[in-house]
């Protein structure tokens, strides 16, 4: 939209305020709310709000939340972890887009395309939608579940079979002419050449490079950086003539070991999010429904028969792969859509003269319905098997196994070090969150290992996956940033634990106000410790010292609970303070006594008795004369 007016913004804005919690509050998904508020806005419904040729361009600003979308997969995807999951990415994804691509391909031949043209039709539809299945998955669950993993690796592959796809579309023209254009070695050596210069980028100089923008401490650079980052990326490989989602994931994928990770993750994902929310509004306003009210038969026919055929191959592959029925039958129905990359790829074959117009239109309209089908053919799904489960429990468990919870430490200073020792020696996993670049760098070279952000950050606390986590530790150095970060916890993650270091008296009220019950402050033990000592080296027997350091703790902390009640008050903790001061002296007087008492039970206890002198000894009674007995 080159001449955008406030106006167009503010209905689009509305647009994507409302219509997904609406949609949401119906259980339709948010996905379909999107795609309902485009078709309203679009140049089929009210003519005066968007014209086609701006629904055209809003598509293609918003297909860079896309971009964004596989920067962010990149980021989640670690070496090790890509690397287990290749048997599922080329084994079970090759798999379904061959099959998909034969059949579908097969159908089209029937249907009278040619032979090429056909096969050509059969793969770009064998594409399932990145953006829609992901958001699908996030919104319901499915993510965390092995069908869910299973689904992520069919889309990693479907996301890198689309890149030679656009790279090679002419050679899938009618005429050899045309053909002859796609067979350019210089351009597959710039698209080469691209790819080995992002990968030398990312594994040389992004770090670094978001180590000294860290170093800043200002926020709104960090975000430029992580936009020049994935902008920068996809303007290469477009360059090259290559996609630039592939770029931005494979920036991603090498940022995945970088302590920047989580704050870029972050900073992005509002980005992300709004974008992707603009991009199903502008697929819904690109829906050409005049095609669709010119033969509702025939496009509902092939949108119908494209989501069977998915669905069921998927279905077949995922029983293979020893998934139960409910959970293959899910994984079917999430990748049962047509794929953004469709819109790409036939808008480019309309150019290279592989497709007509008329049938690329109508072929978009048919993978424009089966996304709009997704969402509900889902929830008809899970109304369908709640019905037949009556207690409503999952037909499968396939969730992450125990030993995939961690803890989140909040601060790696000197206190949250400590706690992430302990831990790594017991071997249970844990997330540190620092918000000093510095200290990060610092405790990389003894060996430890934190991840950059501000932990206070909703959005980085749930990049950090708290809602999964087993316990939530503060050891934050600045106050408010950890009451932020404890609130939020409490108030959206109220079955996760937090342990809590607190500063001073005021912060351990504090963060009682916010619902945090297991609090230690930070120098209370060691002061005791280095107390207990003092009163040692000053002749005091152990004991003693002992009984003085147990009676002021148990004092003190009654004391702190007392004070909790008015801490607002700063003339009441002055008066209980000052005759706290007699109160102690009171006990430690009354401890010495009750010391004392004990000392001299002890003592007599121990003492032995001592035999009477035989002169002492108690005669035997004497008898008794009989004339005074009767008296």
């Amino acid at each position: 939209m080159p001449h955008v007016t406030l106006y167009e913004v503010v209905l689009l804005l509305a647009a994507m305020a409302i219509a997904p919690p609406l949609a949401r509050r119906f259980g339709i998904g948010t996905v379909l709310g999107y795609l309902l508020a485009g078709i309203l806005l679009g140049p089929h419904v009210f003519r005066h709000f968007f014209t086609a040729y701006d629904a055209h361009e809003i598509l293609e600003l918003s297909e860079f939340g896309i971009v964004l979308l596989l920067f962010l997969i990149g980021l989640e995807l670690r070496p090790k972890r890509l690397w287990a999951m290749r048997n599922a990415i080329f084994r079970l994804g090759g798999a379904q887009v061959l099959l998909t691509g034969l059949v579908l391909a097969a159908a089209a031949a029937v249907a009278g395309l040619g032979a090429k043209t056909a096969l050509f039709v059969g793969l770009v539809l064998a594409l399932s939608s990145t953006a829609f299945a992901l958001q699908l998955m996030e919104e319901q669950g499915d993510l965390a579940t092995r069908h869910g993993r299973l689904g992520f690796a069919v889309l990693l592959f479907q996301d890198l079979a689309a890149i030679p796809l656009i790279a090679f579309v002419p050679l899938f023209a009618t005429t050899v002419a045309e053909a002859s254009r796609g067979m350019d070695l210089a351009a597959t050596a710039r698209g080469v050449g691209a790819i080995v210069s992002v990968v030398l980028i990312g594994h040389f100089a992004l770090d670094k490079m978001l180590r000294l923008v860290a170093r800043t401490q200002v926020k709104e650079a960090m975000t430029a950086a992580g936009l020049l980052t994935v902008v920068g990326v996809a303007m290469l490989m477009q360059m090259a003539g290559l996609s630039a989602a592939l770029g931005a994931f494979i920036a991603g994928a090498l940022l995945a070991e970088s302590s920047y990770r989580h704050q870029l993750e972050a900073d992005l994902q509002p980005f992300q999010g709004l974008l992707l929310g603009l991009f199903f509004t502008a697929v819904g306003m690109s829906m050409d429904l005049t095609i669709l009210l010119a033969n509702p038969g025939k496009v509902l026919l092939l949108a119908a028969a494209l989501v069977v055929t998915k669905t069921l191959i998927l279905y077949g592959l995922g029983r293979l792969s020893g998934l139960e029925p409910r959970a293959a039958r899910r994984l079917g129905l999430l990748l049962s859509q047509g794929g953004e990359f469709a819109f790409v790829l036939l808008t480019a074959s309309v150019a290279a003269n592989v497709l007509s117009d008329p049938v690329s239109d109508l072929l978009i309209l048919v993978v424009t319905i089966s996304m709009a089908a997704t969402p509900l053919l889902l929830q008809l799904e899970k109304i369908v098997t709640e019905r037949r489960r009556p207690d409503g429990l999952p037909a499968y468990d396939d969730m992450l196994p125990a030993k995939d919870e961690h803890v989140v430490i909040a601060g790696f200073g000197r206190y949250g070090q400590i706690v992430a020792r302990i831990l790594r020696g017991k071997k249970i996993p844990f997330i540190a969150l620092e918000i000093s670049s510095e200290q990060v760098h610092l405790v990389q070279k003894f060996g430890s290992r934190a991840f950059y952000g501000d932990a206070s950050r909703p959005e980085i606390l749930e990049a950090a996956q708290i809602g999964k986590a087993r316990a939530f530790v503060i050891a934050i150095d600045d106050i408010e940033a950890s009451l932020r970060a404890a609130e939020y916890v409490r108030t959206r993650h109220p079955e996760v634990p937090i342990f809590a270091r607190a500063r001073n008296r005021n912060h351990a009220h504090q963060l009682l106000d916010v619902g945090v019950t297991s609090i230690q402050r930070e120098t209370f033990l060691s002061a005791l410790e280095t107390t207990r000592e003092i009163l040692v080296g000053l002749g005091y027997a152990e004991r003693e010292s002992d009984r003085v350091i147990e009676t002021f703790r148990a004092h003190d902390e009654r004391r702190l609970m007392e004070d909790y009640a008015h801490y607002s008050d700063v003339e009441k903790l002055q008066a209980k303070a000052r005759s706290d001061v007699a109160t102690l002296e009171q006990l430690f007087a009354e401890d010495a006594e009750e010391q004392a008492r004990e000392a001299a039970d002890a003592r007599a206890a121990a003492r032995p008795v001592k035999p009477l002198p035989s002169a002492q000894k108690a005669a035997p009674p004497a008898e008794v004369p009989a004339n005074e007995r009767s008296s």
